[in-house]
């Protein structure tokens, strides 16, 4: 880190030192002693414990703020992280009508970088902004981030407590942010990391208002709302509303999250999810998930969906953890179409992880092959 920030350091310095060195001898050097002499007592000045002269120095560097107030200065709780992916993999399908059609994707590479700012005003609330870029749209298994390489704010919302409880409003943030799903897999891929609660927890979303409490004694409850910054509870607007239980001790845990989702049609639809894990002490970890759906007003008349999950995941696999998982998301009167993966989070250091993925995705259209795909991310965090 000292080298890289060197590195950025040593050009800037050289861009300021060129144009002061070519105008040198036209500078009286007596009149900056005397000037620095000035500056230097006023400067010592500034320093003093005296509240009076106290003054702030803005961490951009644009000047100083006179009063104790901090009023525009920059806040002394705010902090920021950075996270940067590179991903490298490919995917191979085969449409199974000829060799010509088969699709054998060359390998492909990628990255995205995340900036999250967090700041909090009376200790007790949380103000959240992300903002992401990247390129990474063939890798979406790793839920990576494609913005064109454009900067875009991603989320931003705010917590605060109202008595016992806990509330947040957001915008492009999740209706589910507050719930507590009880799974304890961790794999990365973005089919299978909601560990079968694929609609109840809602996702869409848009404007957001949700609320948590913590009964202290292992039971939580939340609600959650996401919806159109435009329109928001009109007949005209897609609304989704839910609503989450769970209980968690020791090594288990168990949730119960039911969603209603508005659809394009005067009807709704309703999730309810079950989740639960058990984590035995020096045995994998097992996390099942099951939800079933009521698709209303379906226009094929199928209005049944259902989703299934299991994933194991081994804490200490070497120097890293490891994990298998299956699962899938079908519409009734269709073949089941699972996807079945295992990863390895290998941890080269604290700010770096490298995690390579293998999964088989089923394709259940007559005359189509399954999805393999191979793929590594490399994680820096700092």
């Amino acid at each position: 880190m000292k080298l890289f920030k060197s590195l950025l350091v040593a050009p800037a310095t050289l861009g300021l030192l060129a144009p002061m060195s070519a105008n040198a001898t036209e500078v009286n050097l007596n009149e900056i002693s005397n000037y620095s002499d000035i500056e230097s007592i006023e400067l010592a000045n500034s320093f003093s414990n005296d509240d009076s002269n106290f003054n702030s120095l803005l961490a951009g560097g644009e000047g100083l703020v006179d009063d104790y107030s901090h009023d525009g200065s920059f806040s002394e709780t705010t902090t920021a992280t950075f996270g940067a992916n590179f991903y490298f993999g490919a995917t191979d399908t085969d449409d199974g009508s000829s060799t010509l059609n088969d699709t054998d994707d060359a390998f492909t590479a990628g990255y995205d970088f995340q900036i999250g700012l967090n700041t909090t005003f009376t200790g007790e609330d949380s103000l959240d902004i992300t903002i992401d870029s990247g390129n990474a749209g063939t890798f979406g298994e790793f839920d990576s981030d494609n913005t064109t390489d454009a900067l875009q704010v991603d989320g931003v919302s705010y917590t605060f407590p109202v008595g016992d409880a806990t509330v947040m409003v957001a915008d492009n943030t999740d209706g589910s942010a507050l719930f507590s799903t009880a799974c304890v897999y961790g794999g990365p891929s973005n089919t299978l990391d909601d560990c079968g609660n694929v609609n109840a927890g809602i996702t869409n979303g848009g404007a957001m208002l949700g609320a948590s409490y913590d009964f202290d004694n292992g039971f939580t409850a939340a609600v959650g709302y996401a919806g159109p910054e435009t329109g928001i509870m009109t007949e005209e607007s897609l609304d989704a509303y839910g609503v989450n239980v769970a209980y968690t001790a020791d090594s288990y845990g168990v949730s119960l999250t039911y969603g209603l989702i508005e659809s394009s049609t005067t009807e709704e639809d309703t999730y309810t999810a079950f989740n639960g894990y058990y984590a035995p002490e020096g045995l994998p970890s097992i996390s099942v998930g099951y939800e079933i759906g009521d698709i209303g007003g379906a226009a094929d008349g199928v209005d049944e969906n259902t989703s299934f999950f299991v994933g194991l995941t081994w804490d200490e696999v070497g120097p890293g953890s490891a994990g298998v998982a299956l699962g899938h998301s079908t519409r009734e009167g269709s073949d089941e179409e699972y996807m079945y993966e295992v990863y390895y989070d290998y941890p080269v250091n604290d700010g770096m992880t490298i995690t390579p993925l293998l999964f088989i995705q089923e394709n259940a259209t007559a005359g189509s092959d399954d999805t393999t795909g191979a793929m590594v991310k490399t994680s820096f965090s700092f």
